[in-house]
């Protein structure tokens, strides 16, 4: 057999001289070493031969002919190989070499990424040629099924986001709202509830129209957000209603401080196509640190109540939780 021919169909083979010296390498070969030259070195000085054992001479090496061999590599990476071994005819003085074929066995997958090895590298009927086929189509497969995870992963959370998003305003809706509150009590975080109602913006409606009222609406959104520490919720629950949770805060002068700011901003009128829109807020609050059990719907209704309270002052104002305001209130 020619070399050329030998290259094409045992790439991993070596031809070793009657001395052990190594007197051609197939190309495939010589990519397990590319910057040493492997034709020259001795075939046992380059390879430890764990199976058959005792090896240590070429002469050892003919007597193994016809079995499995089990090698290493003796530098790093020593990429473990089973191989076979035929002997070559005599020469005239009567001794023989051999022709060793290589493979990687089920190293396959460790040889590919430390060798940057492909489908050329292999003769076209080495099964190995399938394996790489297998690693690629799992590789592609897994590849796109990744990028399909991550789409519906996105998609999951925009979903989710909306679902938790008012649309007009961009703020919390009441579902989130729902959520957050029960989390807080759940883990018996201090915080405050505040119910806020905007005054007047029927009368934005009525005047100037309901896009006007919808881009007051987003005015008023932007205000509160801006107004407000950003680990607070902010949620539009109604027309012109919202509700704004605190967590860990109950110091009832922060509160009140801002209330004033909300009140202040939310009073600056607003132009919509040339037209001045006019309104302001009232508030209600009530401080989980006065229940000695939180629940929602009592601290969502004493808010209210708080927000009525303000409305019946005047409007444009904010009032705390009492219940005997409440009290005074119903008779």
């Amino acid at each position: 057999m020619t070399q050329e021919a030998l290259d094409i169909l045992c790439p991993m083979s070596v031809v070793i001289d009657p001395t052990g010296h190594i007197r051609h390498v197939g190309p495939t070969m010589q990519k397990l070493r590319p910057d040493t030259p492997l034709a020259g070195a001795r075939f046992l000085e380059l390879f430890e031969m764990s199976r058959p054992r005792a090896v240590d001479g070429m002469e050892a090496l003919l007597r193994a002919s016809g079995t499995k061999l089990h090698l290493r590599l003796r530098k790093h990476p020593r990429t473990a190989l089973k191989a076979v071994l035929v002997p070559l005819d005599a020469d005239d003085n009567g001794q023989r070499g051999a022709i060793v074929n290589f493979s990687f066995g089920i190293s396959i997958i460790d040889a590919l990424q430390i060798y940057s090895l492909h489908s050329g590298d292999f003769a076209p009927t080495d099964l190995t040629i399938e394996m790489l086929y297998l690693i690629e189509a799992k590789t592609a497969v897994m590849e796109s099924s990744r990028k399909l995870n991550l789409r519906l992963q996105g998609a999951k959370i925009a979903a989710e986001e909306q679902a938790y998003t008012d649309t007009l305003t961009g703020l919390k809706n009441r579902r989130a709202f729902d959520h957050v509150l029960a989390r807080l009590i759940r883990s018996k975080t201090p915080f405050s509830l505040m119910h806020l109602d905007l005054d007047y913006f029927k009368a934005v409606n009525d005047t100037h129209g309901h896009r006007a009222g919808d881009y007051v609406l987003q005015n008023v959104a932007r205000g509160l957000v801006d107004e407000t520490r950003e680990e607070d919720i902010v949620a539009r629950v109604g027309g012109d209603e919202f509700v704004l949770l605190f967590p860990r805060l109950v110091k009832p002068q922060r509160i009140r401080e801002i209330s004033a700011n909300l009140i202040r901003r939310l009073e600056i009128p607003v132009s919509f196509e040339g037209a001045e829109c006019r309104i302001s807020c009232s508030m209600g609050t009530t401080m989980s640190n006065r229940y000695p059990q939180p629940k929602a719907e009592q601290m969502i209704a004493d808010a209210d109540a708080a927000l009525y309270a303000s409305k019946k002052a005047g409007r444009g104002r904010h009032s705390f939780f009492s219940v005997d305001r409440v009290a005074e209130q119903r008779h």
